[in-house]
């Protein structure tokens, strides 16, 4: 069986790329798949460890619309970090045929259902989840693989 390519938010497999520089996983990458690991947030020029961000105005959706932004903990707007990363990573799936994305819940690149808006935790998409969506690509939660943010 040949694998098949997915592309992955590298900290469920165990890299050190969060926020903190901390990993969420790794987890049981299911068979048959061939993970290409990306961290959108590094892949758009931001370092690790970095401040945490959350989104403001609006889901990831409403980034990409330029209603809303991401703002981290110190005030700073890293709104084009973020969507720099997201356009890298759509760009990686396009290069090598990916159609379908694992990605960490509830961050505000990766967000698949629920993403953190201003202080709450409410439903919507992060920003390179949103760009994926829009392109047509599949995305699966990490917590449909029973992985619990």
């Amino acid at each position: 069986m040949r694998d098949k390519r997915v592309l992955m938010s590298a900290c469920l497999l165990g890299l050190g790329c969060r926020y903190d520089g901390t990993a969420r996983g790794p987890i049981s990458v299911p068979e048959g798949v061939c993970p290409v690991p990306v961290c959108p947030e590094q892949l758009g020029g931001l370092p690790t460890p970095r401040p945490s961000a959350r989104l403001r105005g609006g889901d990831g959706r409403a980034v990409l619309q330029g209603k809303a932004k991401v703002v981290n903990v110190a005030g700073e707007d890293v709104t084009e970090a973020f969507l720099r990363g997201a356009r890298g990573a759509l760009a990686l799936c396009r290069l090598l045929g990916i159609r379908k994305a694992i990605l960490k819940e509830r961050s505000p690149s990766c967000g698949v259902r629920r993403v953190w808006i201003g202080d709450e935790l409410k439903e919507g998409r992060g920003v390179l989840a949103a760009l994926l969506e829009q392109a047509g690509i599949e995305i699966v939660s990490s917590e449909d693989l029973g992985y619990e943010t």
